[in-house]
């Protein structure tokens, strides 16, 4: 079942804005990390860095291309994790604390938006009038 069109532009320019995050994990993770975390930058984070990058960059693909509520509601759960992760680190790791979580409140961004456009099966089942 399609999404009303109006839910539909939110999951795309949802999409859309994950991908431009994506691309500055992928081509400027340096940046992003030295924002949130003291110098020196470990290689080893700029590619978790450009893996979370990927990842984002997969996932605005996929909803882009089936803007759809269960597939919202899918990547939000997939956010949600991301965020909890981010948060999880935050509280282990003093270094990483400010990057990590500056990354949970984008994944929590996400999250919420796709949250709010998934699929309600209640609605499905509920007569129209």
């Amino acid at each position: 079942m399609r999404a009303p069109l109006r839910i539909r532009r939110r999951i795309q320019a949802t999409a859309v804005a994950r991908a431009g995050w994506a691309c500055v994990l992928l081509l400027v993770p340096d940046r992003v990390l030295k924002t949130g975390a003291q110098p020196p930058i470990p290689v080893a984070a700029i590619a978790v860095a450009r893996v979370l990058g990927a990842r984002e960059l997969g996932q605005s693909a996929v909803t882009a291309v089936a803007p759809t509520g269960l597939v919202a509601g899918l990547g939000a759960l997939v956010d949600a994790l991301h965020a909890g992760t981010n948060v999880g680190i935050a509280a282990m790791s003093p270094r990483w604390r400010r990057t990590a979580l500056i990354d949970a409140l984008i994944a929590a961004g996400f999250a919420i938006s796709g949250w709010s456009c998934r699929s309600r099966n209640s609605d499905r089942s509920r007569p129209r009038r």
